[in-house]
C-alpha cells in the first residue's frame, strides 16, 4: 500500500511530530506499507499557476505525483490566522480535479486554541471533496496543551492518531476491494 504523509506547513515542528507518530502507527499496523513523508518546510516551493503538475519539475512534481499514486494520505497542518497554511493550499492547487479519486485521506490539525477546531471542516474538507477524496469522517485536533517543548506529551492524542491511521487504512482497503469488485463486474 502506497501511503503519503504531509506535514503541511513551511514553518514549525509540532505538525511534523504528529506526522511522525502517524508514520510509526502506519508501520506498526500495516506490514507492507510504502511510506513517503513530505515536510513542506523541506521542499522547494513554486507557486501553482494552473499549469499541468508535470510542468513544474523538481519537488512540486514529486509531491503531486506521490499524492496521485498513493492509496492513502494523511495530511497534518497547523492553523495560522484561522486558516490552512498557504504552502499546503499551494500543493493542493497543483492537483488535477480528480486527483484523489478512490483515495482515503485523513486529517491531523495542530492549533494554539480550541477556537480553530472547525478549520479542517470548513477549509480543507471542501477542497479534498472537490478533488474526489474519501475523507475519514473524524480527524485529530491537537491544541497547545498537548505539547511540551514541541513534542506531543498526551497519550490520548497518540492513541487518537493511532486510531485515525487505522480508520484511514480500513477505508483504503475497503475502497480497494470495491474497486476490484467493480472491475470484476465490468470485466476489465
Amino acid at each position: 500500500m502506497n501511503t503519503v504523509l504531509i506535514a503541511g506547513s513551511n514553518t514549525g515542528r509540532k505538525t511534523r511530530g504528529a506526522i511522525d507518530i502517524a508514520a510509526a502507527a502506519l508501520e506498526e499496523i500495516e506490514s507492507h506499507v510504502n511510506l513517503q513523508i513530505f515536510d513542506l518546510k523541506e521542499i522547494d516551493h513554486q507557486l501553482a499557476d494552473g499549469r499541468n503538475y508535470l510542468d513544474y519539475g523538481g519537488d512540486m512534481t514529486e509531491i503531486a505525483s506521490a499524492i496521485m499514486q498513493a492509496d492513502a494520505i494523511v495530511i497534518g497542518f497547523p492553523v495560522f490566522q484561522a486558516g490552512i497554511p498557504a504552502a499546503l493550499k499551494n500543493v493542493l492547487d497543483l492537483l488535477p480535479r480528480r486527483a484523489l479519486l478512490n483515495k482515503s485521506v485523513s486529517i491531523i490539525v495542530t492549533a494554539g486554541s480550541n477556537y480553530h477546531q472547525l478549520v479542517a471542516e470548513y477549509q480543507l474538507r471542501p477542497i479534498l471533496n472537490y478533488l474526489k477524496a474519501h475523507v475519514v469522517p473524524s480527524y485529530v485536533f491537537i491544541n497547545e496543551r498537548h505539547f511540551d517543548g514541541g513534542k506531543i506529551i498526551s497519550d490520548d492524542v497518540k492513541l487518537r492518531i493511532h486510531d485515525l491511521v487505522m480508520d484511514t487504512l480500513l477505508l483504503s482497503h475497503g475502497l480497494e476491494a470495491m474497486e476490484k469488485k467493480e472491475e470484476d463486474f465490468l470485466g476489465f
